[in-house]
């Protein structure tokens, strides 16, 4: 999966541009019969507040599967275990000196442990975090291509994928 966002041109200034990538995932449970994932809430840059599945830069020596479980268990309090991945994201920004060409590898995670709570999240980037049932995150998810890597976990979990 990939979609790629347009940045206003500028004709008489180039910005540099650098990659980065982080890694995250749809981290699964099973209550009461239905499949529920931990989703994060967090403020943007106009103070909205928007519904993502938790994610996060890549530590020195990390795998990305390795940064995934980490950022859920630090953004959501869940620890999880990779089952499989999902897709990557990827996308274009601006920063005030440079563009920004990032990758957002996801991966799909069974819940082992942990209790939700934001209060391990190093950045404090979340301000809440709540389980949707799968089949209903889609009505609760910000963005789009967030939408279709859920969409892609539950394929992949009704053996539709």
């Amino acid at each position: 999966m990939s979609t790629a966002i347009p940045l206003p041109t500028n004709p008489g200034r180039r910005l540099p541009w650098v990659e980065e990538r982080s890694a995250g995932g749809v981290v699964v449970d099973v209550h009461e019969g239905s499949a529920r994932i931990a989703v994060i809430a967090r403020r943007n840059r106009a103070g909205r507040v928007e519904w993502c599945l938790p994610k996060g830069h890549i530590e020195p020596g990390e795998t990305l599967p390795e940064t995934a479980a980490r950022e859920v268990a630090e953004e959501t309090g869940i620890t999880g275990r990779v089952l499989t991945e999902l897709g990557t994201i990827d996308y274009w920004f601006a920063t005030g000196d440079k563009r920004v060409h990032k990758f957002v590898h996801h991966y799909l995670l069974e819940a082992t442990g942990g209790e939700l709570t934001i209060e391990n999240d190093p950045d404090q980037e979340a301000i809440d975090v709540a389980w949707f049932r799968l089949d209903e995150v889609h009505q609760h998810l910000t963005f789009p291509n967030e939408r279709r890597i859920a969409k892609v976990a539950w394929e992949r979990l009704a053996g539709t994928a």
